[in-house]
C-alpha cells in the first residue's frame, strides 16, 4: 500500500520550498517522485504552437518522495504514515503523529 497518494496534502521537508505545503497532483511511482501544486516551480522556455504562445512558462517540477511528508489531518504538521488492518480486514493509512485515519 502506498504511503502517499494523489490528492494528499503534503509538507516539503527539504529543498528550496522547505516548510511549504501543497496537494499532490500526480504520482510517479517508478521514479519515486510526485508533482505538488505550487511547489518546486521552474521556468521553462516554450516554443510557439498552434494553440500556445511562445515565452517563458513556470511549471511544477517533480519532487522526490523522500522530501515529502504527509500533513497531519489535525494540525497540518508533517507526520509519518502507518498502515493498520481494521476489524473488517481493510488496510487503512493513519497519521502516526495523531493516530487519526487518513481518508482516501
Amino acid at each position: 500500500m502506498n504511503r502517499l497518494r494523489k490528492g494528499d496534502k503534503v509538507v516539503v521537508l527539504a529543498g528550496k520550498d522547505k516548510g511549504r505545503s501543497g496537494e499532490i497532483t500526480k504520482m510517479m511511482p517508478k521514479d519515486e517522485k510526485a508533482l505538488v501544486g505550487g511547489i518546486n516551480m521552474v521556468k521553462r522556455h516554450q516554443r510557439q504552437t498552434q494553440n500556445t504562445e511562445a515565452g517563458i512558462v513556470s511549471k511544477e517540477a517533480p519532487i522526490h518522495l523522500s522530501n515529502l511528508a504527509l500533513a497531519d489531518p489535525k494540525d497540518g504538521k508533517p507526520t509519518r504514515v502507518g498502515i493498520k488492518v481494521t476489524d473488517e480486514g481493510k488496510r487503512v493509512r493513519f497519521a502516526k503523529r495523531s493516530g487519526e485515519e487518513i481518508n482516501g
